[in-house]
C-alpha cells in the first residue's frame, strides 16, 4: 500500500472530485455535488479532502463537525484503485481532521443500496448502533420525487 498525499480540496480539484463521486455511484439528483463542495468549504467547521496517488486523484471524503459529533460524506476511491489501502487512508485523515478539531465521536451513515462497505466500516472500528433515522426536506424543490 504506498501512502496517499492527502490534502484540502481546491478549486483545480473540484471537477474531478465530481466525476471521481460520479463513478462510484455516490451522487444524487437531489444532492448538488457542487453545491455541497461549496457549503463544506465556506464552512470552518468542514471540508473536502482529496488524496492522491502520484498525480491521479485517487480518494476523497467530505468531513465536518457540529460542534459534538462529526460526519463523513461522499468517501470515495476511483474505482480501479479500490482494495490498494485508499480508503483507509482518507479515512483515518478524516478521523485525524475531526480529532483536531477536539470532535470525540464520528457518525456515518450507509444507503442499503451500499450495504457492501458495511464490511469495510467495521474493519475500520466502526460498530453498528439501532438507531431511527429521521429527515425532513425543508426545501421543496430539492425532494426527491
Amino acid at each position: 500500500m504506498s501512502p496517499l498525499q492527502i490534502t484540502e480540496l481546491t478549486d483545480a480539484d473540484i471537477e474531478a472530485v465530481v466525476s471521481l463521486w460520479t463513478r462510484c455511484g455516490l451522487t444524487r439528483p437531489w444532492n448538488d455535488p457542487y453545491a455541497d463542495i461549496a457549503l463544506a468549504r465556506s464552512s470552518p467547521n468542514a471540508t473536502v479532502l482529496v488524496g492522491r496517488s502520484g498525480s491521479a486523484l485517487a480518494a476523497s471524503v467530505m468531513v465536518g463537525h457540529d460542534g459534538h459529533r462529526g460526519a463523513v460524506y461522499y468517501v470515495s476511491v476511483d474505482p480501479d484503485l479500490q482494495s490498494c489501502g485508499f480508503g483507509r487512508q482518507i479515512m483515518a485523515a478524516a478521523e485525524d481532521w475531526l480529532r483536531s478539531r477536539g470532535i470525540r465521536k464520528l457518525n456515518l451513515s450507509i444507503r442499503p443500496e451500499n450495504a457492501g462497505v458495511t464490511a469495510f466500516y467495521e474493519a475500520l472500528g466502526y460498530d453498528r448502533q439501532e438507531l431511527i433515522s429521521m429527515s425532513k426536506w425543508l426545501d421543496p424543490a430539492r425532494t426527491p420525487a
